[in-house]
């Protein structure tokens, strides 16, 4: 099966983000932009019991200054790719939010 391809849009009620999650990395970091879009993030928590999809998402909202509360795993909470709802937020300011932290 070939994985998805999610791409950051504008959603009705914010923006959707693309992720490429690697767990038990040595620190929580955004590594690249890949040239679909897709967001490559380390995080050091595993991926059992969704240790490292609450990770991310505290790691996002540090990123993004927002409450992880406003972030939701929409798809591929299972796997490694992972489309994540950023409430509230465009797609245009979570990309400018993105790249600031890449820098």
């Amino acid at each position: 099966m070939t994985p998805r391809k999610f791409r950051l849009h504008d959603g009705r009620k914010g923006a959707a983000l693309a992720v490429r999650v690697t767990p038990r990395a040595s620190k929580n970091e955004i590594v690249e932009v890949l040239s679909d879009g897709t967001v490559k993030v380390h995080v050091t928590a595993p991926p059992a019991n969704g240790q490292a999809n609450e990770a991310l998402l505290k790691f996002l909202g540090q990123v993004l200054g927002v409450a992880p509360s406003r972030l939701e795993v929409v798809a591929g909470a299972t796997g490694r790719d992972k489309l994540i709802s950023v409430m509230d937020m465009d797609a245009v300011t979570v990309h400018k939010k993105i790249v600031e932290h890449l820098g």
